[in-house]
């Protein structure tokens, strides 16, 4: 659907996040809309403070071992948190790309660009529900890998530098890392200041979290960055298993009050990701979803969104740039 740019007047169709903007009205009067066919445009109406209106917490989802949830986590919590009315951006930063094939979206530029060539982040989000901002990611990200590695100077500090001040136009912003430690998830937890770590509920489940407790203290030590444990989630739980049920004891021995709620085990959550939907979508009412809601609550302190002065999309007009 064309719309005519408020600046220029230019007929375009909108197909990124800061091409729109919902602006606060009068009482009692409907929202107005304004549409940028260019960030200059945007820049030119609203100013560089519609790109910095408030300071998101970023929360990095982490764990150093495979198989314990994360893009399931990242996914859900982002869901979730822009069901509620946050304005969030989810930023996929493993380069298998999970994120955008359990949402069905495709960017047209991924994270790759805005590391590498420099894009705005803001150019490269894609609107996907709601509230809900992707930076997708995809096999490039392994070429971004070697471009770090090859920096003389601040190559663990390059997203925090591409991101700028790009993350204000957010309430969230949800990091889905590598069960890996390089360099993007270096990247990752110098830009973040919170991390959530997902434990699979099996013989091996300190394993991980040890290894992200190290890393942190790595982070601090030698880049004098602090990043603060948002809090250790249980996956996968079964009551009925006797090894899940230790499982979550000595995790919550070790961990207490930054111990969640399990999430447990279930088909429908296993489920969603082949119908490119978030639990929430795919199953508002199971076990699931309950779950995951209880670790938004958590999340947010059960604070309710504040109103939101602009939207810079709307599930009404805007389409992902590629559904797959």
């Amino acid at each position: 659907m064309y719309e005519a740019c408020t600046t220029c007047g230019e007929r375009f169709i909108p197909q990124y996040a800061y091409q729109v903007a919902t602006l606060a009205s009068a009482p009692g009067e409907a929202p107005r809309r304004q549409f940028f066919c260019q960030l200059s445009c945007r820049r030119a109406a609203l100013g560089e403070v519609s790109h910095a209106v408030r300071r998101a917490r970023r929360i990095a989802i982490l764990n150093q071992k495979g198989g314990t949830g994360k893009t399931t986590t990242a996914i859900n919590l982002a869901a979730g948190l822009a069901e509620r009315g946050f304005e969030t951006l989810l930023i996929d930063t493993d380069a298998q790309g999970n994120v955008g094939a359990s949402l069905g979206v495709k960017g047209e530029r991924s994270l790759y660009h805005v590391l590498v060539e420099g894009t705005e982040p803001a150019e490269v989000a894609v609107p996907v529900r709601g509230r809900l901002d992707v930076i997708t990611a995809d096999a490039t990200l392994a070429a971004a890998e070697v471009w770090l590695a090859r920096r003389d100077q601040d190559r663990d500090r390059v997203l925090s530098q591409r991101m700028g001040i790009s993350h204000r136009r957010y309430q969230y912003v949800i990091l889905d890392c590598a069960p890996s430690l390089s360099l993007l998830n270096q990247n990752a937890l110098t830009y973040a200041e919170e991390v959530l770590i997902p434990v699979s509920c099996d013989y091996l489940s300190l394993v991980g979290v040890k290894q992200v407790l190290k890393t942190l203290k790595d982070i601090e030590r030698h880049l004098g960055h602090s990043v603060r444990i948002a809090g250790v989630l249980p996956t996968f739980f079964d009551s009925r298993i006797r090894l899940a049920r230790e499982a979550l004891e000595t995790l919550r021995g070790h961990f207490r009050e930054k111990l969640l709620e399990p999430i447990r085990r279930s088909t429908r959550l296993a489920e969603a990701p082949s119908h490119r939907q978030s639990i929430f979508e795919y199953d508002g009412d199971s076990p699931g979803a309950e779950d995951y809601r209880r670790v938004v609550d958590r999340i947010t302190g059960k604070e309710s969104a504040p109103l939101s002065t602009s939207r810079e999309s709307s599930p009404q007009t805007m389409e992902p740039a590629s559904i797959e």
